[in-house]
């Protein structure tokens, strides 16, 4: 027994001298973590800024989209495991522009000066009145991603200007869906009707809720409503591959070229490519998207008030974000920046992408950030949203057809918000 004393007060002893060292480890450095959702592309900057601060050392937690967020409303309620520095997709900044009594005002520590870097609108939806919840890093403005092989075997044009031209907005789209699958009928137009779908709402101001008072407009509003028939439709005549964005289905259906068109942010490039493979290189291409200038995507960096360096959390994610380190991202992964300084730079506007065979990503990106107006997300936008998508989904695997599909979207979205 007496070595087991001894044992349990040298271990006493030793928590004692760590929790001494706080805010610090045993090394003397402070220990930041950063979660995020999917990879962001910080490893190489988060190397860089611990050469830059050889007293911090700096964690990157990264897991998927839906699990990131369910994790961080868990550790909001119970008050702890949040990282230092958290990432929080533009959809649901407004429920946690609601809850910002769990997060640093990082206007506090200066924030507000730097309010000129980003895009007003981006600037915007990270703030409410003086206070500052988050810093934006990227935007995810719209373009439209093509097989040039699939549109030359369908007898399409496979010029990315004259792509552009033969679909200007989603009505012909639609129609050249349907000259695509009459050439081509083993292979599908889109990848998946929610993809069309998402991408038609993401051009429009509001979807599911009102600006003006965060009413639910889902079941009324034309926008919703038109871009769920369209989309439904070119599902209903067999003309997506029904596979999800970032599933497996959707890595294998891009690598074995099973559909010729996405709806892409200039995000989904890399995962293209990464999906896709040597194999495919040259065989994509990029023009702009059907219809106005879009936003699908973007994120902010936020400081939860659990974290116990609140100042160095802050200091990390203003450089993260820093106009030098969005450049870096673009020109390494094809992150679009959210600040038009950078965005406007002539190094990111030259910039072009060998896989898509050398489309010009920088200009094509950079003129649809320029004109792009974000649509407005309500406080309840996560909560309904995924009712259409899963609808689209019963009308790709013939368990409904469209009417019945948007009837029964319309009633349990309804039912989510009770």
């Amino acid at each position: 027994m007496g070595t087991i004393v001894r044992r349990t007060a040298a271990a006493a002893a030793a928590l004692a001298l760590l929790a001494a060292c706080s805010p610090s480890d045993a090394g003397g450095k402070t220990k930041l973590t950063i979660a995020t959702f999917g990879e962001f592309g910080y490893a190489p900057l988060i190397a860089e800024y611990e050469k830059l601060h050889p007293d911090v050392e700096v964690q990157n937690r990264v897991t998927d989209f839906d699990t990131h967020h369910k994790g961080l409303a868990t550790q909001l309620a119970t008050g702890h495991g949040a990282a230092d520095v958290v990432a929080i997709e533009e959809q649901y900044i407004p429920q946690y522009r609601k809850a910002k009594d769990k997060f640093a005002d990082l206007a506090q520590f200066g924030a507000r000066d730097l309010q000129n870097q980003w895009a007003p609108w981006k600037w915007a939806q990270g703030t409410d009145g003086d206070y500052v919840l988050g810093l934006g890093t990227d935007m995810g403005s719209l373009a439209l991603c093509y097989r040039r092989d699939l549109f030359q075997a369908a007898g399409l044009p496979t010029d990315r200007d004259a792509v552009a031209r033969l679909m200007p907005d989603w009505t012909a789209y639609a129609a050249t869906a349907q000259r695509f699958t009459d050439k081509t009928p083993d292979v599908k137009f889109a990848d998946s009707a929610g993809t069309v779908y998402t991408a038609m709402l993401n051009q429009a101001p509001e979807n599911y809720f009102a600006a003006k008072d965060d009413s639910y407009i889902g079941g009324t509003n034309p926008t919703v409503r038109n871009a769920f028939f369209l989309s439904g439709g070119i599902a209903a005549k067999g003309q997506t591959a029904a596979a999800t964005t970032f599933t497996q289905a959707w890595n294998v259906a891009i690598k074995q070229g099973s559909f010729a068109t996405i709806a892409c942010p200039a995000w989904m490039l890399s995962q293209i490519k990464q999906a896709g493979g040597d194999g495919n290189k040259g065989k994509w291409d990029v023009t702009t998207v059907p219809g106005a200038s879009g936003n699908q995507g973007g994120s902010f960096l936020t400081v939860p008030k659990q974290s116990e360096h609140p100042q160095q959390a802050y200091d990390l994610a203003r450089w993260l974000t820093a106009p030098e380190q969005q450049k870096k991202l673009f020109l390494s992964d094809g992150i679009l920046p959210s600040e038009p300084a950078v965005y406007k730079d002539p190094q990111v506007v030259a910039h072009t992408d060998p896989y898509f065979d050398d489309a010009p990503t920088g200009k094509i990106f950079a003129a649809s950030a320029d004109s792009l107006r974000p649509n407005y997300r309500g406080l309840h936008d996560a909560d309904v949203r995924p009712e259409f998508g899963r609808a689209l989904g019963r009308i790709e695997d013939r368990t409904e057809n469209v009417d019945q599909a948007w009837a029964d979207a319309v009633q349990q979205a309804q039912a989510a918000l009770k």
